[in-house]
């Protein structure tokens, strides 16, 4: 199929990728000039495991290409819509992008088209996208058949490609036998992982699963808490209870909290849209709260045991918000860094690939090539991201090269057993 993919931010560029590998043809379509010839030369400006190297066999094979005039969608029978939809000040999702490539496209259809929201977008987006193409038609003097569809991307950062390729489920919100048949054509390879439903419903299980998840992850955080209280273990405790098939492990890892682009984001976005409809979703305002809360929790654990941070040499490892992506958006060590500047720690840091992002917001800190050299004559160590670079560390060795063997692993990590060289202290996690 002839598949256009309009806005090359991360959701994009995967799924470009994706449905070329898959056999179609894909035109990608993004206004920033500089992306665009970035992309045309085969260079991503994320980091994303394989993306990088498929884009540059989809470009030989002529199988993808890249245009900044979104005029260019008319040689396609389906367009997807992939744009940024960022947090407004009021936690409402911001659909100024959304609405843009709506009313563009209304402008320039020239034939009957699939139109695909692939975008996280708030429930009732479908039907607003609907009446913008048609105003704009009307402008026109002309009525174009299309139908609008909802196809949420449910792709994890780190494996974002392996996802789009082999997803657990396909979400299709349409109303029309003609749209399963062209969806069911465009995801071929996925045939039994389709779920067909209304657009509406679409639209809300995408913000229901990220709420669900999001939901796990506090639950387990404010659980550690209580454990280490009591003498408990989380990591056993979750263990236990992720045996149950109706629990199940994942997500069930206490640590510093969730970021990304996703689970906050959406989180707010579901929040404001209960305050516009008046029904109250008390859990998930107790979910974002507790996520908010964690990190200075954990700070407060950083302070107790190193006492005044002023003066300090303190080495943050891993930045990203988690391993194998360069995203750092939301990502906890920003508000570690940020505390710990404040009381005028001096600070060291390293990740594989979030030290660039993250020095245009903190220059002051220095940025290392290693983990060594990172640590090396520092007061604390605090994990932030459990890259394998990091776990796999030659502890015992680091132990010798810090002037404090005091180790904070915000993502219970590492197992205290092994950490005989270190005052080790986890999240919810027992010393005994």
């Amino acid at each position: 199929m002839n598949v256009a993919v309009i806005g090359m931010g991360y959701v994009g560029a995967t799924m470009s990728v994706a449905l070329g590998l898959e056999g179609h043809h894909v035109l990608g379509i993004e206004i920033d000039a500089k992306k665009i010839r970035s992309f045309q030369s085969g260079n991503l400006p994320i980091y994303e495991e394989g993306m990088e190297e498929n884009l540059r066999i989809l470009l030989e094979r002529k199988q993808i290409i890249f245009s900044n005039q979104i005029s260019d969608i008319d040689q396609c029978d389906v367009v997807m819509v992939a744009v940024g939809t960022p947090s407004a000040d009021d936690g409402k999702a911001d659909l100024t992008y959304v609405k843009t490539v709506a009313s563009q496209i209304g402008e320039q259809m020239k034939k009957p088209q699939m139109i695909v929201i692939k975008s996280t977008v708030p429930v009732g987006t479908g039907e607003m996208v609907r009446l913008i193409i048609e105003e704009n038609q009307h402008k026109r003097g002309v009525v174009i058949p299309f139908e609008v569809i909802s196809n949420p991307e449910f792709l994890r950062e780190g494996r974002a490609l392996q996802d789009a390729l082999n997803p657990e489920r396909v979400i299709i919100g349409c109303e029309t036998t003609a749209a399963m048949k062209v969806m069911t054509e465009l995801y071929q390879s996925a045939q039994d992982k389709l779920y067909f439903t209304s657009v509406k419903n679409s639209e809300m299980i995408k913000y229901a699963s990220n709420a669900f998840l999001a939901t796990k992850i506090s639950f387990v955080n404010e659980l550690a808490r209580l454990t280490e209280k009591l003498g408990a273990d989380i990591k056993e405790v979750t263990k236990g209870m992720g045996m149950d098939s109706r629990i199940g492990a994942q997500f069930l890892h206490a640590g510093i909290g969730y970021g990304g682009s996703c689970f906050p984001k959406d989180t707010e976005a579901l929040l404001a849209m209960s305050r516009e409809t008046g029904v109250n979703l008390t859990l998930l305002q107790a979910v974002k709260d507790i996520n908010n809360s964690q990190v200075m929790w954990f700070l407060n654990k950083v302070e107790t045991v190193l006492g005044k941070l002023e003066g300090k040499k303190i080495a943050v490892l891993g930045l990203t918000f988690k391993p194998n992506t360069d995203d750092i958006r939301e990502a906890p060590s920003i508000r570690i860094l940020q505390y710990l500047l404040q009381n005028n720690a001096e600070l060291s840091a390293f990740d594989p690939k979030g030290m660039r992002a993250m020095q245009r917001i903190f220059p002051q800190v220095s940025y290392c090539k290693d983990p060594f050299e990172a640590i090396a004559q520092t007061d604390a160590v605090i994990v932030a991201t459990e890259w394998p670079e990091i776990v796999k560390l030659d502890w015992e060795k680091a132990a010798h090269i810090v002037t404090k063997p005091l180790l904070f692993d915000g993502r219970n990590a590492l197992s205290p057993k092994d950490m005989i060289h270190w005052e080790y202290y986890g999240v919810g996690v027992s010393l005994s």
